[in-house]
């Protein structure tokens, strides 16, 4: 068993002194150029070895330089994104500034062509519901407002105050379904009331079957009913139907009611409340 284990030694033993005197040989023995072959052999181990490591560290740096770069392009894209946003709200801001200008240069335009003395306002709430057809002014009783005072806009009828509180007001538009105003067609003089139906139209009640009234007619009030000045624009006739005793006449209002801001709330009394005055 010992003789066994001392054969293996014995090997490496042997092994071990044949690479000894190789290395000898080696160091002892130059190539062509002079050098010792054992020092080539080395040199270029080392080489080797060294432009392992020279590759590594120069991906490890490439890497690292372009995650350093990429972070860089991902902040830069954030700042443009932030600028950009930015800028989209300045000009929502300035076309919103624009819009303003441009209704209230309406506004001005149209109190400047009266002979009525009126007072501007502008819209700051509506009714949540379609049926009520309401909106609220920023002005009230402290600026001169009373209740049934007309209420305009540059393309035409708007209502008429219903509450005047203090600083603010609520108007009932032309469109309500309990809203009426004295009305003729501009061209044939056919007189008639105009009533809101409630889903953003009016029609035309109490015409003769006879009436001068046909489809694209302009209706604008008569000033009978005391509320609003004679001749603003009403509407405009989009349907007629001759059934029955009275006509069926549908009107389209002249007011987008959804685009206005502000209005113009009429302060001089009409002819109609001033011959009920002075007959009083």
């Amino acid at each position: 068993m010992a003789l066994l284990e001392t054969r293996p030694r014995a090997g490496y033993t042997f092994l071990a002194v044949v690479i000894g005197h190789l290395v000898l040989i080696s160091a002892q023995v130059t190539s062509k150029s002079g050098v010792p072959v054992l020092e080539t052999i080395t040199m270029g181990t080392l080489a080797e070895i060294q432009r392992g490591t020279a590759g590594a560290l120069g991906g490890v740096r490439n890497t690292w330089s372009g995650y350093l770069a990429l972070r860089g392009v991902q902040a830069e894209n954030n700042a443009l994104r932030n600028e950009l946003a930015q800028l989209q709200v300045d000009l929502q801001q300035q076309r919103a500034l624009a819009d303003r200008s441009r209704s209230l240069e309406s506004i001005l335009d149209l109190r400047s062509s009266l002979e009525l003395q009126t007072t501007a306002a502008r819209i700051i709430g509506a009714a949540a519901s379609p049926e009520l057809r309401t909106i609220t002014i920023d002005k009230g009783s402290s600026h001169g407002i009373k209740v049934d005072m007309a209420v305009i806009a540059p393309g035409g009828v708007v209502g008429r105050v219903v509450v005047a509180g203090s600083r603010a007001s609520r108007v009932q538009l032309i469109v309500d379904r309990n809203a009426a105003a004295g009305a003729l067609v501009e061209r044939s003089r056919a007189q008639g009331v105009a009533v809101g139906v409630g889903d953003g139209r009016l029609r035309l009640d109490y015409v003769s079957q006879t009436a001068d009234i046909t489809v694209g007619d302009t209706l604008v009030t008569s000033g009978i009913d005391g509320i609003y000045p004679k001749g603003f624009v009403i509407g405009r006739v989009d349907a007629v139907q001759r059934v029955g005793a009275y006509p069926s006449i549908s009107i389209s209002p002249a007011v987008d009611f959804s685009l206005i801001e502000d209005v113009l709330v009429v302060l001089t009394p009409t002819e109609a409340e001033q011959a009920g005055v002075k007959s009083e």
